[in-house]
C-alpha cells in the first residue's frame, strides 16, 4: 500500500488540514520536525498510540515522547521539575526533550512508564500548528526501532510507511534532540543530542555527570 505524500511547501494549509483529519480519524501520520521525521498520533487515542508502537516495532518499555504547541500545553501533561522554566525559555521551541513527572490527571498510555512523560516543543511551525489544533501528539522518530533516524520524508516513508499520510517538509537538519531527565535529582542527560551538556549547565541546571 502506497503512502499519501503531501508536499508541505506547495500548500501548508492543505497539508495541515489533511493531517488534522487523519489524526482525528485515529490514524498515524508522518510529520517533519526540526530534528528528524516523526510518527505522530493523538496522545489520548490509545489505539492510535498502540498502532504507532507497532509501526515502529518499539517495545512497550521504551516510552514515546509528546510534542506540544507551547509551554502552556506542556504544563497540562507535565509537572515541571526544577529548572523547567529556565530551560524552556532558553531552548524551546527546539531540540530539547524534558522528562518530567506527569501532571495530575494525565494518564495517557505512552509506554509502560506511567510516572513520567517526555515532552518537547519542536522548532517546526507546521508541527506546532498541528499540536495547537488537535492537542499534544504522541511522537517518535519515523524509523524501525534501532535503525538510523530519518531526515527525509522518503526515508521515513520507506521505513514505516504503507498507507500513511506523509507530510514532506524537505530535509530535517539537526539530528536527534537531547533528552534531559528533570524527574531525577540532579538532572541527568539520557540522550546526548543537538544541545550539549555545557549549554544545559550554562542555563543553571545541575547535572549528574557520573
Amino acid at each position: 500500500m502506497t503512502d499519501n505524500v503531501i508536499q508541505v511547501g506547495d500548500d501548508p494549509g492543505a497539508a495541515l488540514s489533511a493531517a488534522i483529519a487523519d489524526l482525528r480519524a485515529g490514524a498515524v501520520v508522518v510529520v517533519p520536525t526540526d530534528t528528524v521525521y516523526g510518527l505522530a498520533a493523538l496522545v489520548d487515542d490509545s489505539e492510535a498510540v498502540a498502532a504507532l508502537f507497532e509501526r515502529k516495532g518499539r517495545p512497550a518499555h521504551k516510552r514515546v515522547a509528546v510534542l506540544v504547541a507551547d509551554v502552556k500545553q506542556a504544563r497540562r501533561i507535565a509537572d515541571p521539575g526544577p529548572g523547567f522554566d529556565r530551560l524552556v525559555e532558553r531552548f524551546w521551541p527546539g531540540p530539547l526533550t524534558l522528562v518530567c513527572r506527569r501532571a495530575p490527571g494525565f494518564e495517557a498510555w505512552l509506554g509502560d512508564d506511567l510516572d513520567t512523560v517526555a515532552v518537547r516543543c519542536p522548532g517546526h511551525d507546521l508541527t506546532r500548528a498541528l499540536a495547537r489544533e488537535v492537542g499534544p501528539l504522541a511522537a517518535t522518530s519515523a524509523n524501525r526501532s534501532g535503525d538510523e533516524n530519518p531526515v527525509t520524508a522518503a526515508a521515513a516513508g520507506e521505513a514505516v510507511g504503507g498507507g500513511l499520510l506523509v507530510l514532506d517538509g524537505g530535509d530535517c537538519g539537526t539530528g536527534a534532540s537531547t533528552v534531559l531527565d528533570l524527574a531525577s535529582e540532579p538532572a541527568q542527560v539520557l540522550r546526548q543530542g543537538v544541545i550539549t551538556e555545557a549549554s544545559i549547565a550554562d542555563a543553571g541546571i545541575r547535572l549528574d555527570v557520573e
